[in-house]
């Protein structure tokens, strides 16, 4: 686990909510010159706390769409059913999210689709497919309330140096 000082955890705030700043930018937001605020970036990045950078995207703006989340169970729970179901997700881009659960249901997907009817046609395909879900409930999303973006950091202050 890496220690995180309190530049630390400005930098990754300010890379939450600007992926794409360039590192003067970053520099400058943080107080530091870029070349040490580089050095720190790139010592989050080797560290494997930056997972990645990505765009944020406003579905509204593509199209129609539902969002859904469906909580799955499965048939059987051996190492080789949960593998099974995990590795068939690959073959269904409409599932945008997905967590395995402890308690109740096995599985949480998000699931994004042109329509209701896209998507009974894609828990029919998972069905058909044998993937190992014994049961589903299925939620539509009908407001989005809250999405963060950002982790909330100040939860990991007492691992800071």
């Amino acid at each position: 686990m890496i220690k995180l000082d309190p530049r630390d955890i400005e930098i990754l705030r300010v890379l939450a909510r600007e992926g794409r700043i360039t590192k003067a930018a970053l520099a400058e937001k943080i107080n530091l010159s870029p070349t040490p605020a580089w050095e720190r970036l790139k010592k989050l990045e080797k560290a494997g706390l930056i997972a990645g950078y990505r765009a944020s995207f406003n579905l509204k703006k593509l199209g129609p769409h539902v969002t859904l989340f469906v909580a799955a169970e499965l048939a059987d729970h051996t190492a080789a059913s949960f593998q099974t179901f995990e590795r068939s997700l690959d073959q269904h881009p409409e599932v945008v999210g997905c967590w395995a659960l402890g308690g109740g249901f096995d599985y949480l997907m998000q699931i994004v689709t042109r329509d209701i009817d896209a998507y009974q046609r894609l828990i029919d395909s998972m069905l058909d497919a044998r993937i190992g879900i014994a049961r589903y409930f299925t939620y539509i999303v009908t407001k989005e309330v809250k999405n963060a973006a950002m982790p909330p950091f100040e939860l990991f202050a007492d691992q800071m140096d």
